[in-house]
């Protein structure tokens, strides 16, 4: 018995951490994506992680590649989260995003917890899911 009331304290505690994690991880991505609608490119740079800010160096580079190579995210509507995924041991959160005008798009985004906090490591573009009749 005791045994058991050990491994659900664990179940319960791990559940609780990954359960603030997620919500820390939603508001990281949600505060970026607001602050690239608000064309405040050296606030979303906040949220890169170091790697990223290695990658493109200033806030400007980073800026300039998200409006090119990312529209979606650029201009940004109807954000909501769908599922946070441990793809071995790194972590992707999955959102999907309403475009200025009207498309869906589903991005994943790989998080990297800092000293900072959680910060965004990467995006990808995922293909759009075959709709048949």
């Amino acid at each position: 018995m005791r045994i058991l009331a050990l491994v659900l304290g664990f179940w319960i505690a791990a559940t609780a951490a990954a359960a603030q994690d997620s919500d820390a991880i939603e508001d990281v991505i949600g505060s970026q994506l607001e602050a690239f609608n608000n064309r405040d490119v050296s606030e979303a740079w906040q949220y890169a992680s170091p790697n990223i800010k290695r990658l493109f160096g200033s806030s400007d580079n980073f800026g300039m590649m998200v409006q090119r190579g990312y529209p979606m995210v650029w201009d940004n509507a109807d954000v909501r989260f769908l599922e946070l995924r441990d793809v071995a041991g790194n972590l992707w959160q999955k959102v999907m995003v309403r475009d200025a005008q009207g498309g869906l798009h589903i991005l994943d985004y790989q998080m990297v917890e800092t000293a900072e906090g959680w910060q965004i490591n990467g995006v990808q573009l995922l293909p759009a899911p075959d709709v048949g009749a």
